[in-house]
């Protein structure tokens, strides 16, 4: 008897929890939801064309193919249009919900009437149905995606806190933080933000000699313009631009063998470093070899079109791949250009843009008229012919490097040949139905998305006029794409975070105003790249200290509002370039092939199709000065990049990649530990300051200075000491070991101890591996 009156109990209770559960009543989500305020304006932008595109646009988008029930919601005129399944019911009807039918099915109990439909997993919480309530009862207005109107430069608004703002940007920053009762924090120590403006323009630390000079600088001007005039800015810029190119010194796919590609890079660096405008520096390489009386130089920037991975492998259909070659440069154009997938409308209209499958072709037509045919040749008989160009390409001689093209460094090459751009093949475009080569549809000519901008009949119908289209100031994406990825170099993340897609599913702008004074200003001032950095680099906000306040910590933990400068690691070719400089081993050489440094071995031979198919199936690294130059220079195998870079979130370059993953995994802390380059630049920095002065007793706060760019805390220096000389004590008992530790890497052995340099190279190696080493402060 008592056993039955516990289970009736039990029973009672689960059926009264699953009762109170389908009520909603531990549904805290929803509450949560419940409590959010709602806008005094509903912008159809910013708050309902997200939720219609998350939601609703899959079956009732752009999508003519998957549309159903002849409904369509992502233009206004659809919107309002008489429903054709249901006459005499519209899904929008202004200011009246009873008759909206898209509200009356959103807000719906019952299942069979509810959309999105159960079965979809998608679902409106209790705010987006408030939001859409409001929005229809405010007439529902809809609007142009905010992206696809050209920019606006509006006054800076004016605030209360008029000693902090600096600049423009400042008025808008500080905006939104008193809006949310925030103040920003306070300027940042001089030798941070000397390391900060170092690392931003140059890529690299400044040097102790530089930062002693600049320390009692007042004018942040002069000292961002001391960093943009050294030559290392434009290998810092062309750094990031080489993963928007996917530039490699392979073809990729099997057999993945050598191409010589590293002139236009050695260029790209010289286009930087001359601060070519930007609305040229596309215009060069989209279509330089169309430009009147073309140089070869604006020639050689059209290798940015030949970057894409090319097949050696024999029995493939060249059409396929010659396809295949034009998509990659069309997708390329919309990611690294646009900021837009255009690749999603390849094969079938763009489920969420207003981007169709013919807009997509018409894109593509502007590529197809090079006369290319692949590579003639196995990677083999490449090999042995030194065939590393597919046609077109252009010869570049020892001669010109001493004249024209001076910034191109030959070393000891006499000639190279360099792919480039040559529409010498004229062409009808089709649209391929799916996307796929053999299955051409209608045929359709050069021209751009109408819903971005309208291809004007007074361009030129091939790449040049597509580059003019691009760079006119009418088109709404070209300059807030490029300022945007500025921000996101400098501050980790985009005003538009997902610099990649400024389309529907992208992120919105944390900042609109600013990123359209921003896109406007850069425009008015001629496409100056360096006026762009230098800019945002005067602004308060960039000059902030980056510490994590209490009260921000709770109100703006992802720092989306600013209030502080951000703290982010940096990329694995900044952090080796970083270990190098202040050990003392960069190599500072400018330009010229590629090298190979200190890699683990047989990892090539792991990824071969076969011991002899080319020149890069065994990885030999170089040796002396070459295994120090910048990380810009490492060799760039697209089956497997530099393993330290690859650990550290770099791309593989098969596509071209705006924004690097960012993650935080064991095997970066291993690379840290245990690269040859790091063990070696701490043993060499540890023998150079014992040469230095042998008896200095602040050699480990030198050390440390040298590192960082500013001396140790009391505390960190005790633990450092501490640890210096408990290995100290070790290694002066054991001189093999000292030996066998400090043997690492092929530069020279300094005369001195060996078991003093073996406690400093660890105390050397603790540095390096300090979260704020490979840390922008």
């Amino acid at each position: 008897m008592r056993y039955k009156v516990i289970i009736t109990v039990a029973l009672a209770s689960l059926i009264g929890f699953l009762f109170l559960y389908k009520k909603g009543v531990f549904d805290r989500e929803e509450n949560a939801y419940s409590d959010m305020k709602l806008p005094e304006t509903v912008d159809y932008n910013f708050h309902i064309k997200p939720i219609l595109s998350d939601n609703c646009y899959t079956c009732h988008g752009p999508d003519a193919n998957k549309r159903k029930a002849g409904l369509r919601l992502d233009l206004e005129e659809a919107a309002f249009k008489e429903l054709s399944e249901n006459p005499g019911h519209y899904p929008i009807v202004s200011k009246n919900l009873k008759k909206s039918r898209l509200y009356q099915v959103v807000v719906s109990d019952d299942d069979d009437v509810l959309m999105p439909p159960p079965d979809s997993k998608l679902a409106l919480n209790s705010y987006e149905k408030k939001l859409i309530k409001k929005w229809i009862q405010q007439g529902a207005k809809f609007e142009k995606h905010w992206a696809y109107i050209p920019p606006k430069k509006k006054s800076a608004p004016q605030t209360e806190n008029t000693q902090w703002v600096q600049n423009e940007i400042d008025g808008f920053i500080l905006e939104k933080l008193e809006e949310k009762g925030l103040v920003p924090s306070e300027k940042a120590p001089i030798e941070t933000l000397i390391r900060r403006i170092s690392l931003d323009l140059t890529g690299l630390p400044p040097q102790l000699e530089q930062v002693e000079q600049l320390r009692s600088e007042t004018d942040i001007a002069k000292i961002v313009d001391t960093f943009l005039a050294l030559p290392a800015y434009g290998e810092r810029m062309t750094q990031s631009w080489l993963d928007v190119a996917r530039y490699a010194d392979s073809h990729g796919y099997q057999d993945d063998s050598y191409r010589t590609m590293w002139p236009w890079r050695d260029w790209v660096i010289h286009a930087f470093n001359k601060n070519l405008p930007y609305d040229e520096f596309l215009t060069w390489q989209l279509a330089g070899d169309l430009l009147p009386n073309a140089s070869k130089e604006q020639i050689l920037a059209t290798a940015f079109n030949r970057n894409h991975p090319i097949t050696q492998e024999g029995g493939v259909i060249q059409e396929e791949y010659r396809t295949n070659y034009i998509l990659d440069r069309t997708n390329t154009l919309g990611k690294g250009i646009l900021g837009i997938t255009l690749e999603c409308a390849q094969c079938h209209d763009h489920k969420y843009d207003a981007i169709s499958q013919a807009d997509y072709f018409e894109m593509f037509a502007f590529f197809n008229q090079v006369n290319e045919r692949g590579l003639q040749m196995d990677a083999v008989q490449a090999g042995r012919r030194k065939f590393f160009a597919d046609p077109p390409y252009i010869t570049i001689t020892k001669e010109e490097t001493e004249d024209v093209l001076s910034f191109i460094h030959m070393d000891s090459l006499s000639q190279i040949n360099v792919m480039v751009m040559n529409d010498s093949a004229p062409r009808t475009t089709h649209i391929l139905n799916r996307g796929q080569y053999d299955q051409p549809a209608d045929s359709v000519s050069p021209k751009t998305p109408e819903a971005i901008l309208a291809f004007s009949d007074d361009l030129p119908k091939n790449r040049l006029g597509l580059a003019q289209w691009l760079v006119d100031k009418e088109n709404p994406l070209t300059a807030r794409v490029y300022v945007n990825r500025i921000w996101a170099m400098l501050f980790g993340k985009g005003l538009v975070e997902t610099s990649e897609d400024f389309g529907v599913q992208g992120s919105l702008p944390s900042h609109p105003k600013l990123l359209d004074w921003l896109a406007v200003d850069f425009m008015e001032h001629d496409w100056d790249i360096k006026y762009l950095l230098k800019k945002i680099m005067l602004s308060a906000t960039y000059q902030q200290k980056s510490e994590l306040r209490s009260d921000l910590k709770k109100a703006d933990p992802e720092n989306k509002l600013l209030a502080r400068a951000p703290r982010f690691r940096m990329s694995g070719e900044m952090i080796r370039d970083y270990i190098l400089a202040t050990s003392g081993l960069l190599n500072p050489e400018l330009g010229g092939p590629s090298v190979k440094p200190y890699q683990p071995a047989g990892l090539w031979e792991e990824t071969n199709a076969g011991g002899n198919r080319g020149v890069l199936t065994k990885y030999v690294p170089d040796t002396g000065e070459d295994l120090y130059r910048r990380s810009l220079y490492t060799f760039w195998k697209r089956t497997l990049p530099p393993p330290n870079m690859t650990i550290f979130d770099a791309p593989t370059r098969d596509y071209s990649e705006v924004r690097r993953q960012k993650t935080n995994t064991p095997l970066q802390a291993l690379v840290m530990q245990n690269d040859t380059q790091v063990l070696e630049a701490a043993r060499v920095l540890a023998q150079r300051c014992i040469e230095a002065t042998p008896d200095d007793p602040d050699i480990v706060a030198t050390m440390f200075k040298r590192i960082l760019v500013r001396s140790p805390r009391e505390e960190e220096l005790l633990t450092l000491n501490s640890y210096y000389h408990s290995a100290l004590e070790q290694y002066k008992n054991d001189s093999e070991s000292a030996e066998k530790l400090i043997a690492v890497g092929e530069y020279e052995q300094l005369p001195v101890d060996p078991g003093k340099t073996a406690a400093l190279m660890l105390t050397a190696q603790v540095i390096y591996n300090l979260d704020e080493t490979i840390t922008k402060e």
